[in-house]
């Protein structure tokens, strides 16, 4: 009894377990998740940089009174566009004309004393060689005439001088620009001891943009640029585009015109300046504003959409499928922004498969499908190898 009873329970083990192999032969295994991805193409992009900088007038000039006296009016309108040469302020000529004309007055006295003095001498070297004069006085007589002759040369300066401090009685605009607010009013006495400040003249066609860059980034584009990865502008070429206070560009680009060869101790950066055109007065000098400015171009660099790029504590990395259909990670530079991609110059090779859609998907080191980002996904369906529903077939039940 005991032999049929084991063989019976044998058998039904058996029967479990090839029902169990059965089961486990008929579970479909599992696809690889389908992800979409963009090819890494390297390209050459512009090398830009957002900075700060100060916008400042290309000349700026301080309208001062050269020589002392009274105020008498302000010809020009506050705030308005002067040419150079134009009369600003009238400062009282009285007093000045009257030191032209005492300057004159002594010019004509010391001609005076010249043309006496040359007549004696004249005389004097004619009589000398009969010995009719000593020696003695034939060299005062030209000593005296020389004197004379210089105390000319002196008055002549002295005339000069008045009539060119005539001429500062009318103070005109040094440069052609923007004149500023009056500093001094009427009536007030100017330019006793110093050179008063009048007012000041603004050139602000075109403007001085002066940002700076630090001394380790323009190294590293130097060094760079020694790679062949960058090619830097050289001076003059190098474009600069301000952006305005709404967020949109202004449309007249600037022109770096200087770069500094010092690096400045306190803030470790060097001084840049662009020329920019400002024909509209749109901008004013003083302000701040934000620039991109075009250093030159990067070579073999990756537009990376800035989806596809994760950040953790080691930095900034991609998820790319490998040509053995496994998912890889691998470390980027991406330190620039460009549009709604990332400038990638280090860390992707030309061909790789960069997951943007289904990172939440993919495990380092497990396989994926990769299907360009944007296509359509397969029907789920279709994937365990079912077809999917005729259109227009009515669901099982439902009556017509």
């Amino acid at each position: 009894m005991i032999a049929p009873v084991r063989s019976v329970a044998l058998c039904c083990a058996i029967a479990l377990a090839l029902a169990a192999c059965s089961k486990n032969q008929e579970q479909p295994q599992m696809p690889p998740p389908e992800v979409g991805v963009v090819k890494a193409n390297p390209q050459t992009v512009p090398l830009e940089r957002d900075l700060v900088g100060r916008l400042s007038p290309v000349r700026s000039s301080d309208v001062r009174a050269r020589v002392s006296g009274v105020l008498l009016k302000r010809v020009y309108q506050e705030g308005t566009d002067v040419k150079e040469g134009q009369v600003l302020f009238q400062i009282d000529p009285a007093p000045l004309r009257a030191s032209l004309s005492g300057a004159q007055a002594n010019l004509a006295s010391a001609q005076a004393t010249y043309a006496n003095a040359k007549t004696a001498a004249d005389r004097a070297r004619q009589l000398a060689p009969q010995k009719f004069v000593s020696r003695s006085d034939l060299d005062n007589a030209e000593a005296a005439e020389r004197s004379a002759a210089a105390a000319v040369q002196q008055m002549r300066a002295n005339v000069e001088t008045a009539r060119i401090n005539l001429g500062y009685a009318s103070v005109t605009a040094p440069i052609s620009g923007r004149a500023g607010k009056q500093q001094v009013t009427e009536g007030a006495l100017v330019g006793q001891g110093e050179a008063t400040l009048l007012t000041t003249v603004d050139q602000l066609d075109p403007l001085y943009v002066n940002f700076s860059i630090s001394a380790a980034e323009l190294e590293a584009l130097r060094s760079a640029q020694s790679g062949g990865n960058v090619q830097l502008s050289d001076t003059g070429t190098a474009k600069v585009q301000v952006k305005l206070s709404d967020g949109s560009l202004y449309d007249q680009p600037g022109t770096l015109d200087f770069s500094g060869v010092v690096v400045d101790p306190a803030t470790g950066s060097v001084s840049l300046r662009a020329t920019l055109p400002n024909p509209d007065r749109k901008l004013l000098p003083g302000a701040f504003v934000t620039l991109r400015a075009t250093l030159g171009q990067q070579n073999n660099a990756f537009l990376i959409p800035q989806g596809a790029i994760q950040r953790d504590t080691q930095g900034a990395y991609a998820m790319v499928v490998g040509q053995d259909g496994k998912v890889v990670r691998k470390l980027v530079d991406a330190g620039q922004a460009v549009g709604a991609n990332w400038l990638i110059t280090s860390g992707l090779a030309a061909g790789d498969q960069v997951v943007v859609d289904g990172l939440q998907k993919v495990r380092e080191g497990a396989p994926a499908k990769p299907v360009p980002a944007g296509a359509k996904p397969a029907q789920p369906g279709a994937a365990a190898g079912q077809k999917p529903a005729a259109e227009g077939a009515k669901p099982e039940g439902k009556a017509e």
